[in-house]
């Protein structure tokens, strides 16, 4: 038997130490490097004009708005859309997403909704199609102009209020159809945020920033729209399955609240400040 020299073993151990050194500051500083892109989905701007809804996502320093129909009408003449696509690059803001955008068992009515994103520059669609027969006509779309959906889940009594009803879509359909995660609506239909994350492997494109919880509201418990970390909602855990997956996507701010749509400064900035405290 052949024994190392005690001057081989020590040059040996430190190789090995210094590459476990590089190793773990590699993975610490691709953690702390991890920064979530945040956005606002403009339904929580909805007392406001389009031009005043791009003013407030400046003044806040958002980068990233989705808009409703409220602000920009998917059916609009294509001139006023660019226009308005104008607007939004002269001050900086990606409209990086639309919805919730209606559709149809009518492919040609959907064609248009396509249409609009291309013209836009939109990669992703938010949808709730409420017959599971308009898949078909949508997922031919998705594959002819390559732009993506994601389903929107509300409460649980709605279409897709139950993760098992999106993963069997999830599992039928193309890739590029995927999930536009409601943190509240998951919250308030009683699922665990980050464990429906993991569930939807890899497939959620878009998070709707809210939450929720149970409040006594005229003697009965009632789900109401809260501020962000001030609910139900695992936001640690999601946080940490977001920085696990380097996920990529917008989180954009939003309220169902009327009370924080009529007056959204505080909301907003209260949901800015928590990203900024326990982002992952």
């Amino acid at each position: 038997m052949v024994c190392a020299h005690p001057i081989m073993k020590s040059l040996t151990f430190l190789r090995v130490a210094a590459f476990a050194l590089a190793v773990g500051f590699q993975a610490a500083l691709s953690a702390a490097a991890y920064q979530p892109k945040l956005g606002i989905q403009s339904w929580t701007l909805r007392e406001m004009n389009f031009e005043q809804a791009l003013e407030f996502a400046s003044k806040h320093k958002l980068k990233y708005i989705q808009c409703t129909n409220k602000h920009i009408d998917p059916l609009a003449p294509l001139e006023e859309s660019l226009k308005q696509k104008a607007q939004l690059e002269a001050r900086g803001i990606q409209f990086y997403t639309f919805g919730v955008a209606g559709t149809s068992m009518n492919k040609e009515e959907n064609r248009k909704l396509f249409q609009f994103a291309k013209a836009m520059g939109i990669k992703l669609i938010i949808v709730e199609p409420r017959e599971a027969a308009q898949w078909d006509n949508l997922e031919e779309l998705v594959k002819e102009y390559d732009i993506k959906l994601g389903i929107h889940n509300h409460g649980l009594n709605s279409v897709y209020g139950h993760p098992d009803t999106v993963k069997k879509i999830l599992n039928a359909r193309d890739a590029r159809i995927g999930v536009c995660l409601d943190v509240g609506h998951v919250t308030g239909a009683g699922f665990d945020a980050d464990k429906v994350f993991r569930e939807y492997q890899g497939r959620v494109f878009d998070i709707h920033l809210k939450d929720k919880k149970i409040e006594q509201v005229d003697g009965k418990p009632t789900i109401v729209d809260v501020h962000i970390g001030s609910g139900s909602s695992n936001y640690a855990g999601l946080f940490e399955e977001l920085r696990k997956a380097r996920w990529d996507g917008v989180l954009a701010i939003e309220t169902d609240n009327p009370l924080y749509a009529r007056m959204p400064e505080e909301y907003v900035s209260r949901a800015i400040e928590f990203v900024k405290k326990h982002h992952p």
